[in-house]
């Protein structure tokens, strides 16, 4: 190694370190800190913010890049080129400008949480219309050439654009509205065994033995209970997960296994790179992709639940002798719903088009936040025929926008597409890998996942990674058949109708 990618890497783990102490407040902030304490919580965090944004652009870190760049080779190189692209991004917002930010999203996360309790929009729309504010600050200082989502979603998804979200929701919503539709005229499946209520405890006790078996490391990471569930952490070695437990049994159940999908991403990066740009995952779309891996294509599958339906029974009596066929059926029901993190695996993606075509018109000023109770609604009886009856299961169901996090939303169903398109690569790999499953034998697929996927953390670009994992660009393909087999199947649709 050469003394100049040295010096860099040095200055990179000072920079880790300040993130590391914002990610553990941020992580507090939602898990165990004292409502009152949020003022306080803020100024810490905008400081320290401040701190790390004068790091990260100083003219001493663009010369160490400069040249680092000149003899890096190999991972020293992908190093660099990691480094440099968060460099070129910070260098383009000024102090200001993300102090001003951290001290609002600070705020604006007890505000949301008061305006979801008590059902009061009007508490988080000042909040709310200065962020969209900001985030139009942030897209003009970084730049677009066609549209001003552009600009953010990129931050999130490394090349990504208005127009690949949109063409990638015009591909999936007619095959998916006519399965949702085929499904509606047939009559409602019983999953009424699966509310009630359940003791937390043992949900907690069940919920950390099922990550566990799929491989989430525990002495490097923790779960606890938050608002709105979350994976963060701060090193490889510290991973945290959070659920939540409600009247809907698996809410916790899979809730856990998505979190813990993050989780092993995270945990999967090479050691060496523990603390430096390198690790952890390459783009939030390939890390929505791990979530709904083990959610949905393992944890929703027939054979995941003949291994751990005796211990949910056990745990949960009162869940009644139910069969196998019964409770696959009850997991995986179709309904429209109001709760994005709740909506079943088929009507999912049009909860997050609904947020993008939101966030669209919010920046380019085709709505205003005031309205946005109304165009909310609005779009959910037009896309899933049901109207949330308040703003607590309306608008203010997400935490996302009460910290800035605006344009990150299409990398869910981005996600979505490519947890099929690694499923179906892993098959042609491991052939019995679903019955793999249906023994609870998981280390080979978690084995095939970090290999190919986790361990890469972010040495390639989201792009060359599908590529080099799947052997084609990201596409709705695999994730159509992958959808449409289950749910015909499932639903004993008609040849005709699939």
């Amino acid at each position: 190694m050469s003394d100049s990618v040295s010096k860099l890497k040095s200055q990179l783990y000072d920079a880790d370190a300040i993130g590391a102490a914002l990610a553990i407040m941020a992580w507090d902030q939602q898990t165990y800190m004292p409502s009152g304490s949020a003022g306080a919580r803020g100024e810490h965090m905008a400081l320290l913010h401040k701190m790390y944004h004068e790091l990260m652009t100083s003219d001493e870190h663009g010369k160490a890049l400069e040249e680092a760049a000149k003899t890096a080779e190999g991972e020293d190189a992908a190093l660099v080129r990691v480094a440099k692209r968060d460099y070129e991004i910070a260098t383009k917002l000024p102090t200001e400008l993300v102090g001003r930010k951290t001290l609002l999203a600070a705020k604006g996360h007890e505000v949301w949480v008061e305006a979801r309790k008590t059902n009061n929009f009007s508490l988080f729309e000042p909040i709310l219309t200065e962020m969209f504010d900001i985030a139009r600050e942030e897209a003009e200082l970084f730049g677009y050439k066609d549209h001003i989502y552009d600009a953010l979603l990129d931050n999130y998804e490394e090349g990504a654009t208005h127009a690949d979200a949109k063409a990638m929701f015009d591909e999936l919503k007619g095959p998916q509205s006519r399965l949702v539709k085929q499904i509606s005229e047939l009559p409602e499946t019983d999953d009424s065994f699966l509310y009630g209520t359940f003791s937390e405890a043992k949900q907690s006790e069940l919920t950390h033995r099922i990550i566990s078996d799929i491989g989430f490391d525990l002495n490097r990471g923790r779960q606890d209970t938050a608002p709105h569930p979350f994976c963060t952490g701060w090193s490889i070695t510290d991973v945290r997960l959070t659920t939540r437990y409600k009247d809907y049994l698996m809410s916790s159940v899979m809730g856990s296994m998505h979190e813990a999908g993050h989780g092993m991403y995270e945990q999967g990066s090479p050691l060496k790179w523990d603390r430096l740009p390198l690790s952890g995952g390459v783009s939030l779309g390939i890390h929505e992709s791990q979530s709904r891996f083990w959610e949905n294509v393992v944890g929703r599958s027939k054979g995941f639940w003949s291994v751990y339906l005796p211990e949910l029974k056990s745990a949960f009596p009162q869940i009644g002798n139910v069969s196998i066929d019964q409770f696959y059926k009850a997991l995986n029901k179709v309904k429209p719903s109001l709760i994005r993190v709740e909506a079943d695996e088929l009507t999912y993606n049009l909860h997050v088009m609904i947020r993008f075509e939101l966030e669209s018109d919010l920046l380019t000023g085709a709505i205003r936040v005031r309205d946005l109770p109304e165009a909310w609604n609005a779009k959910y009886s037009e896309y899933l025929g049901i109207t949330p009856p308040d703003d607590s299961t309306g608008c203010l169901q997400d935490v996302h926008w009460s910290g800035g996090m605006i344009g990150y939303f299409p990398t869910y169903s981005m996600g979505n597409l490519l947890s099929y398109q690694f499923w179906a690569a892993l098959k042609k790999d491991i052939p019995e890998a679903e019955e793999l499953i249906g023994k609870g034998q998981f280390k080979e697929i978690h084995g095939w996942l970090k290999d190919k996927i986790y361990s890469k953390g972010k040495e390639f670009t989201p792009k060359e990674l599908v590529m080099k994992v799947t052997g084609k660009s990201i596409s709705a393909k695999d994730y159509l058949e992958g959808i449409t087999k289950k749910y015909a199947e499932l639903y004993e649709l008609e040849p005709a109708l699939r």
